[in-house]
């Protein structure tokens, strides 16, 4: 399904050409003398944004997704692309959801961009996708044994990932601005100090854990995550599947799992219906165990950040969440 989508949304790009007036126009707009970074993703954005500081005020910093949209659905507009092809500096993650943004940069017009995909990260230990015991395989998945791995583009989601994927945010904006790198460089030392807490928050709430292995009624995109902390996972689909109907087969092993390991939370991902982790309570032993929502920072909106969210606070959130399950 996904692969479809890309293709669609390919397709729609080679359409701008016979747009091109539209997207020439929005391109000169921003041909102001100022830094111009464009974002793909919430945590892109929001680092990016620690790292230049004070600076962001001076620049064109652009997120995106900033209406919310999940990653996994995202289809650039005309203006997006237009956006991209322009500009100094583009972040992006790289990932499957992401096959897109190679067409796009094919057509940049700023052939002096610094482009930073994040899963060819400097320092990253990017991992395949892991289809674990119990997880719902997809239909197409079975048919596709001569592909090339598909890689878990959750990188984001853990905060050893962070700091490696800032470290090298910046190196960018140095060559970008280098009138400001000094300054960029002393935000990234203070920020690194944070992701360190946070990292410390992780490890102290597995360390004291009972229970070191988590069940979630849903997609998994928790994967660095767990494997950095040590934790254990059962899940009913990978955490780029499409699908959202779990089979009885599915259901019956993670409940099976769920009376085995005396788990008292199912988890699910944010904006989730919470269908299939009801299914699991209620065909449980006990039937009392609680839901719980590990977010995935994938559907953010300029209101939340508006509203202060960052990513330190929601990764704050979900270690809290994390904490009260296993403790």
């Amino acid at each position: 399904m996904k692969r479809i989508m890309n293709v669609l949304v390919c397709a729609s790009m080679l359409g701008l050409t016979a747009c091109g007036g539209s997207v020439f126009a929005q391109s000169s707009a921003k041909d102001n003398g100022k830094l111009n970074v464009v974002c793909t993703t919430f945590s892109c954005y929001d680092w990016t944004r620690e790292i230049m500081g004070e600076h962001t005020d001076d620049a064109d910093l652009t997120y995106l997704l900033e209406n919310g949209t999940d990653l996994h659905s995202y289809q650039p507009s005309a203006a997006d692309i237009a956006e991209i092809t322009s500009c100094d500096v583009f972040v992006y993650v790289g990932g499957e959801s992401e096959e897109w943004a190679e067409d796009a940069l094919k057509n940049a017009s700023n052939k002096d961009m610094k482009v930073i995909k994040l899963m060819d990260a400097q320092g990253l230990n990017t991992k395949e996708e892991e289809l674990k015991e119990g997880m719902q395989v997809e239909e197409e998945e079975d048919d596709e044994h001569s592909e090339e791995p598909e890689y878990d583009e959750h990188i984001w989601l853990s905060p050893k990932n962070a700091k490696i994927l800032c470290e090298n945010i910046a190196d960018a904006l140095c060559e970008a601005d280098p009138d400001n790198a000094e300054d960029y460089k002393a935000n990234l030392n203070g920020y690194s100090e944070k992701l360190d807490e946070l990292d410390n928050k992780f490890k102290d709430a597995v360390a004291s854990a009972k229970i070191k292995t988590i069940v979630f009624g849903d997609r998994f995109p928790f994967r660095y995550l767990c494997d950095d902390y040590g934790l254990d996972y059962f899940a009913a689909f990978v955490g780029c599947s499409a699908e959202t109907e779990a089979s009885f087969e599915t259901i019956a092993f993670l409940v099976n799992k769920t009376d085995e390991l005396g788990v008292n939370t199912i988890f699910t991902i944010e904006n989730s219906d919470g269908k299939i982790a009801q299914a699991i309570i209620s065909n449980s032993k006990n039937k009392d165990q609680k839901t719980a929502v590990l977010n995935s920072l994938q559907s953010v909106s300029a209101n939340d950040i508006e509203n202060g969210t960052t990513y330190i606070s929601m990764m704050e959130d979900n270690c809290e969440a994390l904490k009260a399950a296993i403790d």
